[in-house]
């Protein structure tokens, strides 16, 4: 049977537009509205998990606020079946614009709603000894005071217990202090090659993994777009080669990865055919328009 994961972090409103290219500072472009679509880290993870385990396997941990966002946000999990367990009416729900260009890449413009301001008493209903695995990103840790009381809360997990640390695209707001407490055993870290030089100050890919690895002694996940994904652990350094499909565009990919490589562990697979898995499902949302399988 597997075992149980809690993925913590945000449910946002992602308007989706597409753009025939990103104008340059104080430059202008039109764009096309493609959608309103509910997304987030957590909201992502959440759907790669659920989609190849199913609800049982995990459940979220995001704020549902009181808004026009958070209402979109509402009835999208009513719809899906999936329960709302923190119910806060002291913000909106955040919500960002998506630009999409013709290659897929994505730009983000963030407005940050409820999910800025977690608080001790929203983690009273949550028994932390049912999970073995814990999702939370940068976004959450950008705010001092919310990855206090988040990494706070989780230091009471079972021995063994595993968070998976996804950098975020945020990872150069974060505070020192709070990547020196994410940088301890049990805790997997999960970059892509941007990102990963923040968590080390080693010159090459291989060196800044190797370097995490000494610090957590759990295994280092880099994504290389198309390339795969780089995997350091105990055996050293491998990429674990992605497939080539076709990009309608890239939103959700890396939370869908995170949430593959997650649903690959709960499973109880060795960590690259968790990777593989992990590759495999981020190939299959990038072939669609929402970013949440």
């Amino acid at each position: 049977m597997a075992s149980k994961s809690l993925i913590l972090g945000a449910a946002f409103v992602d308007v989706i537009m597409d753009i025939a290219q990103m104008p340059e500072s104080g430059g202008d472009a039109t764009a096309k509205f493609k959608s309103n679509n509910v997304g987030g880290c957590a909201f992502n993870v959440y759907g790669a998990i659920s989609h190849y385990l199913g609800k049982d396997s995990t459940d979220l941990l995001v704020p549902v606020g009181d808004g026009q966002y958070a209402e979109i946000v509402r009835q999208t999990l009513k719809k899906k079946g999936i329960p709302v367990i923190l119910q806060e009416n002291s913000f909106d729900n955040g919500w960002d614009l998506g630009l999409v260009e013709p290659s897929g890449e994505r730009t983000f413009i963030t407005v940050p709603g409820i999910e800025q301001h977690w608080d001790e008493s929203w983690f009273k209903k949550i028994n932390l000894s049912d999970y073995d695995y814990f999702y939370i990103s940068g976004y959450e840790m950008e705010n001092p005071e919310a990855a206090r009381v988040i990494l706070k809360w989780l230091s009471g997990r079972k021995p063994g217990a595993r968070i998976l640390f996804d950098a975020s695209p945020r990872i150069s707001h974060i505070e020192s202090a709070v990547l020196t407490e994410l940088l301890k055993t049990d805790t997997i870290i999960n970059a892509n090659e941007d990102e990963i030089g923040y968590l080390s100050k080693e010159r090459t890919l291989a060196e800044q993994a190797a370097d995490i690895y000494r610090k957590t002694k759990t295994p280092v996940i880099v994504t290389l777009g198309a390339r795969g994904t780089y995997l350091y652990d105990a055996g050293g350094g491998r990429v674990i080669p992605a497939e080539k499909v076709r990009i309608v565009n890239t939103i959700g990919a890396g939370d869908t990865h995170c949430g593959g490589v997650l649903a690959g562990l709960q499973e109880g697979m060795a960590i690259d055919e968790a990777v593989k898995l992990g590759n495999r499902l981020s190939a299959e949302v990038i072939q669609q328009e929402s970013g949440s399988l």
